[in-house]
C-alpha cells in the first residue's frame, strides 16, 4: 500500500521557520523524483520545489527561492522542506508528490500569522 505521510506543519509567526517531512512507504522511494506542492482554497495547486531521485538537482518556485530548501534521505524514505522567512503568502496546505508513481500525500497545513 502506497503511503506518503506529511508532518511538521503548524502555526508560525511571520519571519519564522518550519521544517516539513514526508515519509514514503509502499513504493521505491529512491527511484522517484519528489516535489512539494502547496494549495490555498480556491486556487490551483502550486509547485514549490522538486528534487531528483538521487538529490543531484533541485528547483524552486520563484516565490520561495532563497527561503526554502528541499532535501531527501533515501535511507529513511523521507523528503524534507525547510522553510525560512515565512510570510502570510506561504499559508497553505503543503503536499508531497512522487513523480514516477504520481502519488500524493494527504497534506499538512502551514499557517503564517501573528
Amino acid at each position: 500500500q502506497v503511503q506518503l505521510v506529511e508532518s511538521g506543519g503548524g502555526l508560525v509567526q511571520p519571519g519564522g521557520s518550519l521544517k516539513l517531512s514526508c515519509t514514503a512507504s509502499g513504493f521505491t522511494f529512491s527511484s522517484n523524483a519528489m516535489s512539494w506542492y502547496r494549495q490555498v482554497p480556491g486556487k490551483e495547486r502550486e509547485l514549490v520545489a522538486t528534487i531528483f531521485s538521487d538529490g543531484s538537482y533541485t528547483s524552486y518556485a520563484d516565490s520561495v527561492k532563497g527561503r526554502f530548501t528541499i532535501s531527501r534521505d533515501n535511507a529513511k524514505n523521507t523528503v524534507y522542506l525547510q522553510m525560512h522567512s515565512l510570510n502570510s503568502d506561504d499559508t497553505a496546505v503543503y503536499y508531497c508528490y512522487a513523480w514516477t508513481g504520481a502519488y500524493w500525500g494527504q497534506g499538512t497545513q502551514v499557517t503564517v500569522s501573528s
